[in-house]
């Protein structure tokens, strides 16, 4: 007769290591965006900090109301969208150097007339 082994209790998303961290760069993130919103950084920089913390907690979201294990096809739409993110982020790498390679001095500033030095 074959003994029935228990099955292992999963442990809570929260109370887990990974939980530890996500929760942490969670935390992380938010400190900066709002860091970067009370300094009155550049605009690219404060969306691109809400972007982490949306996703982040999107992340969070779907771990503790365990969605990963009741829909089995929800990532490989992430797969497809985190490759194709990397080709633009290293094409928009690519054009940057290459816009900066051909000038490297930055963008054409005009002068007024009267801020010349006449001799």
């Amino acid at each position: 007769m074959q003994t029935l082994k228990p099955k292992p209790k999963a442990r809570p998303f929260c109370l887990s290591v990974k939980g530890h961290v996500k929760l942490l760069r969670l935390a992380l993130a938010a400190t900066s965006m709002t860091l970067f919103i009370l300094a009155q950084a550049p605009e690219p920089y404060i969306v691109i900090t809400g972007f982490e913390v949306a996703s982040t907690f999107f992340f969070i979201l779907l771990y503790i109301l365990r969605l990963d294990r009741l829909i089995s096809c929800l990532f490989w739409p992430l797969l497809v969208f985190g490759l194709a993110a990397s080709v633009f982020c290293i094409a928009d790498g690519a054009l940057i150097y290459r816009k900066l390679l051909f000038n490297p001095g930055g963008p054409y500033q005009k002068t007024d007339a009267h801020d010349k030095l006449v001799l």
